[in-house]
């Protein structure tokens, strides 16, 4: 070989090594491991935790974090007390030889206990348009607003929950889908299926005033508030929280049980610090912690469908609204023709 030829060879092989060892994938050196090697954990949770030190590196210290907040280790044990539960990544920081390195995990924290279980007493029953295809309800000073579904026949409504009289309707452009609503600061905020926007009202004068688009969420199934934020399901294993003057996607929580993470989330309704939430397509409801996504209890609702007038349109149960001033729950469903005021029992 030509000694020049073989000189630049060699000079081109020692900086491709030293360049390469510049970045070296930290995966190749370290790894975080979890004692019996699980995945899944529960809230409050302490487990083992330690360092696989590939290539035998000199290592002064190791952090864990997760969400961005140190998790202190004790006896090479951390506990998963987070505020937040679902999918999360645990990354490990490792200071090592005068470097530094960083790797994470994929791991579940879930409920620490399983779901309590309800079920129900009627207290009333009232007359409900057996053609509106209920997407959301929401009580305002005694009176019910819902929106109503399917493409063609979508509205907003004002209802005499008595009566089931409508008082005022605003129907939606025919290629939108209706959804969940909510009424907060004076304005009503009601979800399209899949058209990737949201509309809003003027509720004292009851007209449109305008829409917002969705963020990272892709589609509009519930809406709540708790006087701070909204809420909003997509039909994933997300809740959205909304700025409720920008409505933009700013945070979520993921809902679990003990055992898995769900999605399942339909209709919304906010009380005191729970969401209440319809399961799509089962006559149940979860209650969900609104900071830890954590379903604290499930509401059997079997049975209801069968009390209402039985019809080809008739499909599942849909739509919760909670009275303030009775402090009761009422819930009827898609396309039934009564409306249930219901006290929810714990088994």
């Amino acid at each position: 070989m030509n000694p020049f030829k073989s000189l630049v060879a060699c000079h081109m092989l020692l900086l491709f090594m030293a360049c390469g060892s510049g970045n070296t994938n930290p995966t190749s050196l370290f790894e975080i491991q979890l004692e019996g090697n699980k995945t899944d954990f529960q809230q409050h949770e302490t487990v083992g935790v330690a360092i696989k030190n590939k290539k035998d590196k000199s290592i002064t210290s190791v952090s864990y974090a997760i969400d961005g907040k140190a998790l202190e280790v004790n006896g090479n044990k951390i506990t998963f007390d987070l505020t937040t539960l679902g999918n999360k990544t645990l990354k490990a920081t490792i200071n090592y030889d005068d470097s530094s390195a960083e790797v994470s995990k994929n791991i579940k924290v879930l409920a620490p206990h399983p779901p309590a279980l309800y079920t129900y007493e009627i207290i009333e029953e009232y007359p409900h348009d057996i053609k509106a295809y209920t997407q959301g309800l929401e009580f305002y000073e005694g009176v019910l607003y819902e929106s109503t579904g399917k493409k063609g026949k979508s509205s907003l409504r004002k209802v005499d929950f008595k009566t089931g009289e409508v008082l005022k309707q605003i129907d939606l452009e025919a290629s939108q889908f209706g959804e969940g609503i909510t009424i907060m600061n004076g304005k009503i905020y009601q979800l399209t299926w899949q058209s990737g926007i949201g509309l809003i009202y003027d509720l004292e004068k009851f007209v449109k005033t305008g829409s917002f688009q969705y963020g990272e969420s892709k589609e509009g199934w519930g809406l709540c508030h708790d006087n701070q934020k909204i809420y909003k399901s997509d039909g994933t294993e997300k809740i959205w929280f909304l700025n409720p003057e920008t409505l933009a996607e700013e945070d979520y929580i993921e809902i679990v049980t003990n055992k898995s993470v769900f999605n399942m989330a339909n209709e919304l309704e906010y009380v005191d610090g729970k969401i209440y939430a319809n399961v799509y397509q089962k006559p149940s409801m979860m209650i969900i912690d609104a900071q830890s996504g954590a379903i604290e209890g499930v509401i059997n609702f079997g049975g209801l469908k069968e009390k209402v007038t039985q019809h080809k349109e008739l499909d599942v149960l849909n739509g919760v609204a909670y009275h303030p001033e009775r402090k009761t729950f009422f819930v009827t469903g898609k396309n039934w023709d009564t409306l249930f005021e219901v006290k929810m029992i714990k088994k």
